[in-house]
Order: C-alpha cells, then structure tokens, then sequence
C-alpha cells in the first residue's frame, strides 16, 4: 500500500485532519519552523514512515528513538488557560497515528486500490507496531476498522478549525516556493490539496468552513487521479528520494517488489 503514488494525496489528507485537533496543530506550531521549512517537514515525515515500511528493524528503532527523544524535549501552552503540556502526550500521538492510518487507507481504496475488510483490519492492527515506536502503548491504538471510526466518533467534540487550522489550510494550499515554480504549484499541487481537502469526512468540511464536492464526484476525481498516477513506471516513481523501496529490494532481493496483485494473492 505504501508504494502507491496515491499516498501523497493521502499524506496531505492526513496533514488537513491533523490540523483539527487544537493541543496537537498547536504543539507542531508552537515548535517547528513549519512556516519556513514546511517542504522539509513534509519530507522528514514521510522518510519516517518510508523508513519504518520498508527500513531493516534497526533502522526503523533508530528513526523512532530520535522522535521519542524529540518529543520529551517540546512543549506547548495553551492561550486560554496558560497550561504547558508535552507534545509526546499519549493522546496527541494518537490522534496522529489515527488521522494517518484513516488517511491511508481512506484514500487508496476509495482510489481504487482493492483490499477486502478483512485486510483492512490487518492494515490497522499491523500498523500498531508504527504507534508503538513513537511511544504509545501499541495496546491503546486501533486493531480494525470498527475500533478506528469508534475511536473519531470519541474525538470528534474535542476538534475544532482553530488559527492554527486555517494557517495549515492556507498552506496547503499555496505553499511557498520559488517564483519559477508557482505555475506548477498552480497547475499541480493545488489539484493535490484540493483532492485531498475534498477526500476529509463532512464533519471536517463543516469545521474548516469551506465546502467540498459531493462524495460521488470526489470519489470519481479520486480514481481518475489514482488511474493516472498508477500509470507512470513504479521504477520511475521509486527514483524519486528517499529512494526506500529500492533500497529495500536491494537488500532483499527482486521478490520484494511491491505490486498490488500481492495483495489479492
């Protein structure tokens, strides 16, 4: 699943819904310079999660213990009531981990990409190993699809489309970048953002205040890019950095190749 070019539009849906929950946009806000190096942020993070998918074991701990370490070191305050917290709280990890796995799995197969519920459920509670190496207790994280949308019907009260909300939002949708690059970032990516924004659930249109397509066309947009993207030669897509897959075949041999009848088989 990881290998699909369809995760970009599912990394930003990810990045949309993380947004909206206020202590976690806040931490983030209040401890990067996101605004500046944001490209460099979206690059770290998914050279994680390409590392701890197809990395060696040592690897993936090695990665994993700089964001532990990162995350005992940063805290928040919360301008309404003054209250300093960590950013490596149980419950903000979470609610990454969750709007990550959502995302993933939300956008692939609404794109096209077949997986029964079955091996849905075993996407959630593989990737209970992920949340155990940022720190949480992989017990308290999601095992199936159920447990996953339990889990945001629980959240939901507590999401909310505060300033640091609608500064990601602007973001996304018109990040900076060089004067030479803007007609692609207009012709490109802001096709991506607005995928991806289309593809949250209506609960966090509503929050944003912006609106969205029906499902029924966002559904189609999804599987047309899917379509598109999934054209372009995997090896052509994989030379672009970090280069993880690659390096995982390398080491493992052409029999690790990712292909999506493996996953039917």
């Amino acid at each position: 699943m990881h290998g699909d070019p369809m995760m970009w539009v599912a990394g930003v849906r990810a990045l949309y819904l993380q947004a909206l929950h206020p202590p976690t946009v806040r931490g983030v806000m209040q401890n990067s310079d996101f605004r500046r190096d944001a490209w460099g942020r979206l690059m770290r993070t998914a050279d994680f999660v390409g590392t701890t998918t197809y990395g060696t074991a040592q690897a993936a701990e090695r990665a994993a213990t700089r964001v532990r370490k990162i995350h005992t070191m940063l805290r928040a305050t919360d301008p309404d009531t003054g209250e300093r917290y960590g950013v490596g709280e149980p419950e903000l990890l979470l609610w990454v981990h969750c709007a990550e796995i959502d995302s993933y799995l939300h956008v692939l197969r609404r794109s096209g990409f077949r997986l029964t519920d079955a091996q849905a459920d075993r996407y959630i509670r593989e990737n209970r190993v992920a949340a155990g190496l940022v720190g949480l207790d992989p017990a308290e994280a999601p095992a199936d699809q159920g447990e996953l949308a339990a889990y945001f019907e629980k959240v939901l009260p507590e999401l909310a489309a505060g300033p640091e909300a609608h500064e990601v939002d602007d973001f996304l949708r018109r990040p900076p970048v060089h004067p030479v690059l803007r007609p692609a970032r207009a012709l490109l990516w802001r096709r991506v953002a607005d995928l991806a924004y289309a593809s949250l659930p209506p609960y966090a249109h509503e929050l944003y205040g912006r609106p969205a397509p029906g499902p029924t066309t966002v559904t189609r947009r999804l599987r047309l890019t899917g379509a598109l993207l999934r054209c372009i030669p995997a090896r052509l897509r994989w030379q672009l950095p970090p280069k993880h897959i690659l390096r995982a075949m390398a080491r493992l041999g052409p029999g690790a190749r990712p292909a999506p009848y493996k996953v039917g088989g």
